[in-house]
């Protein structure tokens, strides 16, 4: 057991770290218990959880993560981590969730504060002259993390949608430019792709170098599928890309036929040809063809790219709306 002196007095309530394999149900139940009222719409399993731990980087779990229990049953976890992004900047991450039946209690508040104090001991080994920051993203059915994090000094300095596009819809054409092939992605060109994506999101906000933790987390995913994707080529090098995918277990829980436009990029020297939208309508029209009813994609709206524009040209409409709070770590 662990003593954050922030904490209300609620009997029974007690924090301790996280004690690995064992804790992943009770994560995987919390996300359960929070998802209705945050308006989450996304599945997540204790396999999902385990892949994902077996790949973290960052972060010690057994030190960065703090467990909430109300009389021996997890009620709430926080986990904390940092990255260091390609701008310079060095973020602190907290991510987290607390049952909806515990909340406005002070128990967030409580996690909060000792989540900014673990990172501060992390950063305290870091170099002194980065610039270093707080971070936690919110969606906006959090309303109330939303208040929290006001109410702790972080101010908002991101947004994103989350567009959905009917495949009802029309569909122009779109050609490919000249010199531009589409063609199946072999196993072995699957590296170089995500490399060669990671090359063009090089000069977005927030972006950090993609490794080859990551890279294998990603292989080890059970909804990537490179059969899906749309990759133009010139001669060996990848130009741009679609990496789409399909969630099937998502799909079943919710009863719906959704396919996903993610992974959009054109790297620097084939920019400002129409390529983009040229694969992501080849993509919109193989989940057409595949039966699904919609197709969803996530963007930042202040990219410089106009990507927002190219998405809403094609159709896409806003569901809901993220933003990502910083504050600076003095």
């Amino acid at each position: 057991m662990i003593l954050l002196p922030d904490a209300p007095d609620i009997p029974g309530l007690t924090f301790r770290l996280f004690q690995g394999e064992d804790d992943y149900a009770g994560m995987v139940d919390v996300f359960e218990a929070s998802k209705k009222a945050d308006c989450f719409d996304w599945v997540i399993t204790v396999n999902d959880t385990r892949r994902k731990f077996a790949h973290i980087e960052n972060c010690d779990p057994h030190r960065d993560m703090i467990v909430a229990e109300i009389d021996g049953k997890m009620i709430a976890y926080s986990r904390v981590w940092w990255e260091q992004e390609s701008a310079g900047d060095r973020i602190y991450t907290f991510l987290g969730l607390l049952v909806p039946a515990w909340r406005r209690k002070g128990i967030g508040t409580a996690m909060v504060r000792y989540g900014e104090r673990r990172l501060r001991e992390i950063a305290a080994g870091h170099p002194p002259d980065v610039p270093k920051y707080f971070q936690r993203g919110t969606v906006d059915s959090e309303a109330g993390l939303e208040v929290l994090l006001e109410t702790e000094g972080y101010e908002p300095v991101r947004y994103g949608f989350h567009m959905l596009r009917p495949t009802s819809m029309p569909l122009s054409e779109a050609p490919m430019p000249p010199g531009l092939e589409v063609r199946p992605v072999r196993e072995e060109d699957v590296r170089k792709v995500m490399f060669a994506g990671d090359e063009a999101f090089r000069d977005h906000w927030g972006h950090t170098p993609l490794t080859d933790d990551v890279v294998q987390r990603w292989m080890e995913d059970p909804t990537l599928d490179s059969s899906l994707w749309k990759v133009a080529w010139e001669d060996d090098e990848p130009a741009g890309a679609v990496q789409n995918f399909v969630d099937r277990d998502e799909n079943e829980a919710y009863g719906r036929k959704r396919g996903y436009t993610e992974g959009i990029w054109v790297r620097r020297p084939w920019r400002r040809r129409g390529l983009a939208r040229a694969l992501l309508t080849q993509s919109i029209q193989m989940f057409v063809d595949m039966g699904m009813e919609e197709t969803c994609l996530g963007v930042d709206v202040q990219n410089p790219s106009g990507a927002l524009r190219l998405y809403e040209s094609l159709g896409y409409q806003v569901e809901r709306r993220d933003k990502t709070y910083r504050k600076p770590l003095t």
